[in-house]
């Protein structure tokens, strides 16, 4: 048996994701409560009171909005990064280049910025690091196959949703394809190294000009 009390959904969590989305529907506090067929001034006071105040009056606000119950008080499971907001007086540091390595570390999943027309594009890749360098891998003359020598850029970031903290790494340099057997069985030796997605038997390195790096902290 698990006797871990339930934890009460935050009242103020839950009416921030309700005045957004309502918004977002472009809806009035009035069209809201007449979707949730509920008085105006009882809506405005389940927001202050909360779910557990009157869990049916929060189920038929989800569906007047368009949401699961659990989106409501949760918020969605895949939303972007960065709806929490910043945290109290947020400030923003440069990092120096060994700072950025080690955020980095040794390998995960990145962007790579490529220099193609009408204008630029990034993809998400996962990457490794090997020798103050990142490499990806992908397939030849696809759409993350900068070409040999190409100008590109990397970006690696974070985001802590709770605290309202995060950093931002980003890599400038020259992409390479790797054509030398034993570098391409080192790369691929390296933990990370397996694609995500598909048969990738090209590897890009990037060897970068400059790195730099960003962090924002609060308090």
């Amino acid at each position: 048996m698990n006797d871990t009390p339930a934890v009460e959904p935050d009242p103020a969590a839950a009416a921030r994701r309700i005045t957004e989305r309502r918004e977002q529907l472009g809806l009035t506090e009035a069209d809201l409560a007449q979707r949730a067929a509920m008085a105006p001034n009882y809506l405005r006071y389940l927001l202050e009171a909360g779910p557990g105040f009157d869990p049916g009056g929060f189920v038929r606000i989800a569906a007047a909005l368009g949401l699961s119950r659990a989106e409501l008080l949760e918020g969605r499971r895949d939303a972007p990064p960065g709806q929490g907001g910043p945290g109290p007086r947020p400030r923003l540091l440069n990092l120096t280049e060994p700072e950025c390595w080690e955020l980095v570390g040794t390998h995960g999943v990145g962007r790579i910025g490529l220099p193609v027309r009408p204008g630029p594009v990034v993809y998400p890749v996962n990457y490794v690091v090997d020798d103050r360098s990142l490499a990806y891998r992908t397939a030849a003359r696809s759409s993350t196959d900068p070409g040999e020598g190409a100008a590109v850029s990397f970006q690696v970031d974070r985001i802590d949703e709770y605290l309202g903290r995060g950093w931002s790494v980003l890599v400038l340099g020259t992409a390479h394809h790797v054509a030398a057997p034993e570098e391409v069985e080192h790369l691929a030796g390296l933990p990370g190294a397996t694609p995500w997605v598909g048969d990738r038997p090209l590897w890009v390195r990037v060897r970068p000009d400059t790195v730099t790096g960003r962090r924002i902290v609060s308090g």
